[in-house]
């Protein structure tokens, strides 16, 4: 997926350009706000966090769809180059449900991936250490994202 600020899209990896209502960056990481054309939801906020391996999400759903998730979290790799910034999914994601649980989905996806050779088993290690480096984190805050974030040095904000 790339993110180009100058530009203000969003390009997901299928191709699908959409445009984008606020970037923000700031040193730990990229904000981005924008519509959605998702039946799901209608818009996303989404941070991106490269040195901590992850992109957290909140999706306002459309009514009828509401999920129990306050967060969602996807691990993989971030990077910048200039002004676009790129993400490569590596499979695992988290769900957050502040106050209460994390949980860890989409194992079979890391396993499918990596045998199907879309990621290596470096990487697919280095996601399962993420995962739990973060799960662990969260617990550890009271099952709260974002004050995990602020003791990571990452103080993230949302509209």
């Amino acid at each position: 997926e790339t993110f180009d600020v100058a530009a203000r899209t969003n390009t997901d990896p299928k191709g699908f350009v959409r445009p984008v209502d606020v970037y923000r960056v700031e040193p730990w990481g990229l904000y981005m706000a924008r519509p959605s054309d998702h039946p799901q939801f209608h818009y996303l906020e989404s941070w991106l966090l490269p040195e901590l391996g992850l992109r957290v999400s909140i999706f306002h759903f459309t009514p009828g769809n509401e999920r129990d998730q306050d967060r969602y979290v996807d691990v993989g790799r971030f990077w910048r180059e200039g002004e676009l910034w790129h993400s490569r999914d590596h499979f695992l994601d988290l769900v957050v449900r502040t106050g209460r649980e994390t949980l860890v989905e989409d194992v079979d996806e890391l396993f499918a991936a990596v045998g199907a050779g879309l990621l290596d088993a470096d990487a697919a290690e280095a996601a399962v250490h993420t995962a739990l480096r973060t799960v662990d984190g969260i617990a550890a805050h009271g099952y709260d994202l974002d004050a995990w974030l602020h003791a990571q040095g990452a103080p993230v904000s949302w509209r």
